[in-house]
């Protein structure tokens, strides 16, 4: 296994060429080299090779993949394609923990060469574990379920180390041996730690200035106290079982459990395990402020289009702490603006929730977002129909189900028109699928654009334009009570289906009942939590003044570009 590991690295990981920046000053070939030996290393944990993940894990990865597996369009070998298995890890992570894994976003083409500097090593994750992959199986095509479980696994490895990573630091800034053991009151300051470099990311002197200064710390990350407590809430729970189910923790074999399993102290080992939680609860955990901000939007959607009227929008933030502070270009960028209606721009509400600025952490490998709402519809969905197609009328009857409000005809004439275009069955995993899911679930789902024209861009990597300016908010807010609509203007009347357009794209390429995609023949992609850090900074400058110390003005001078 390890030669078929090594048969394929030069292959997969070949290293494009870039233009000015880090990557021009000799800083890449380190980071490449270090990160194929991090893939190597996870690939090969994933698929045996001397590795911790054993036929047990991968036998329940399994089962979480099932429901969407079956809905999959597949080959007569029972396989899917390269699109449709990035998709389908893609859906497993945000199914599972509201994770967005780099490299793995259906928003993105798969050849394309916008990405950030934090992308430009994880994009290589898929094309990577795909080669490992095919070379297991060269006489078959596709990717069988098995793949698709080391996969998730390999991100899962990749994602552990990480935050591996991250704890050692955590440790070496208290001065603290990995070797040494913890009283669980000796546990705090490590956590706190922790969670300054997972939020803050790779900026060395922030994340000091931050940890040598604890009353700007508290001042500068909302909720800061919550947090901590949060994070000593899984040690707790670590200990409560240790001391109340003794036998559940001696029976525990895991290759990742630490040698305190029955004591009172915690080992490095056992620390892993409480972060690793951490990440995989913490969109729950921070939910309640996704929902407090879809609340304020909905309040804001008095036709119940799923859409704020962008003077609306700025007219909220000049009320608050910069909550909706976005630019124009900057919602655009990330496929939350409607410029479709005559009632001029709208911010669209599930794309807004979705997007990267309401991300709280932006790690090496993944986004932690607000959850999607709609995965959970979509779900359903494919566990009634149980296949890649349905007739509208099954879909139909499903869906009444599921939604309180009425399906309008409109809606569903336009399912019967996809059904038209793929003669007579509607795919689950196409665009026009989920756009006309959006529409049954406006504030839900979001709005599908094409692959190429949004990104999951986070404000760091779109640059300084992401917040507007304070001139442009007040006047699109001016114009909030002049193009206000009286409240029994029906939706239709305000073109409210505005931006549905007839372009599909299919998740897989292979041919299923028949039929084409339509493209074929014809020649042919803070403010949420983010802003809510940057809001915290921005209030310490205004409270400190011309007494802020040097590191104080310099921290937050700069905490709109490290912070986000």
């Amino acid at each position: 296994m390890a030669a078929l590991l090594a048969s394929v690295v030069f292959s997969a990981l070949v290293t494009p060429a870039f233009g000015k920046g880090f990557l021009s000053e000799g800083k890449f070939d380190l980071d490449s080299q270090s990160f194929q030996k991090e893939l190597t290393e996870a690939m090969g944990m994933a698929l045996g090779c001397g590795g911790h993940v054993g036929e047990q894990e991968l036998q329940g990865i399994e089962r979480q993949l099932q429901p969407i597996w079956r809905s999959l369009q597949k080959n007569s070998e029972n396989r899917i394609e390269r699109r449709s298995i990035r998709y389908l890890v893609h859906r497993f992570f945000d199914r599972r923990s509201a994770l967005h894994i780099r490299g793995f976003e259906p928003s993105r083409l798969v050849n394309s060469s916008d990405w950030g500097d934090v992308d430009i090593l994880s994009q290589r994750v898929p094309a990577y574990v795909e080669a490992v992959l095919q070379s297991k199986h060269r006489t078959a095509s596709g990717f069988d379920l098995r793949d698709a479980a080391y996969m998730v696994a390999t991100i899962q490895q990749l994602v552990w180390d990480s935050e591996g990573t991250l704890l050692e630091k955590a440790y070496n800034h208290h001065r603290i041996a990995p070797d040494q053991s913890l009283a669980i009151e000796e546990m705090g300051p490590i956590l706190e730690a922790y969670l300054v470099h997972w939020f803050v990311g790779d900026d060395a002197e922030s994340i000091s200035i931050l940890l040598s200064n604890r009353s700007l710390l508290i001042q500068s990350i909302p909720h800061w106290e919550k947090l901590v407590s949060m994070a000593t809430g899984h040690a707790k729970a670590m200990e409560y079982k240790r001391q109340h189910l003794p036998l559940l923790a001696s029976a525990d074999t895991s290759a990742r459990r630490g040698h305190n399993a029955l004591s009172s102290l915690f080992s490095f080992e056992d620390m892993h395990r409480i972060v690793g939680g951490i990440t995989t609860s913490f969109a729950s955990y921070w939910e309640s402020e996704c929902q407090s901000m879809k609340s304020a939007l909905v309040d804001m959607d008095t036709h119940h289009t799923g859409r704020v009227p962008l003077s609306k929008f700025y007219g909220s933030a000049l009320d608050s702490e910069w909550r909706f502070g976005e630019s124009e270009s900057y919602l655009r960028e990330l496929g939350a603006l409607d410029e479709t209606g005559w009632r001029g721009k709208q911010v669209i509400i599930a794309n807004y929730i979705q997007g990267a600025s309401n991300c709280i952490v932006s790690a090496t490998h993944y986004l932690v977002c607000c959850v999607n709402e709609c995965e959970a519809l979509q779900g359903e969905l494919e566990v009634a129909i149980g296949g890649p197609v349905s007739n509208p009328q099954q879909i139909l009857e499903i869906v009444k189900g599921m939604s309180s409000a009425p399906i309008e005809g409109s809606l569903s004439e336009q399912l019967e028109k996809i059904a038209t275009t793929h003669n007579g069955v509607v795919p689950l995993h196409g665009r026009l699928f989920s756009q006309w899911l959006h529409y049954v679930f406006p504030r839900e789902c979001p709005f599908p654009h094409k692959a190429g024209t949004a990104a999951k861009l986070t404000p760091l990597e779109f640059g300084y334009d992401y917040l507007a300016q304070g001139s442009d908010m007040r006047r699109h807010a001016e114009e909030a009570n002049v193009s206000d609509i009286p409240i029994d203007v029906g939706r239709d009347e305000l073109q409210w289906m505005s931006q549905w357009s007839a372009e599909e794209e299919l998740v897989s390429d292979q041919v299923m009942h028949g039929f084409r995609a339509p493209w074929e023949g014809r020649g042919y992609a803070a403010s949420g939590a983010m802003l809510l850090l940057i809001a915290g900074i921005v209030a310490v400058l205004r409270t400190k003044g011309k007494s802020a110390s040097k590191s104080d003005d310099w921290l937050v001078t700069h905490s709109k570009a490290h912070f986000v």
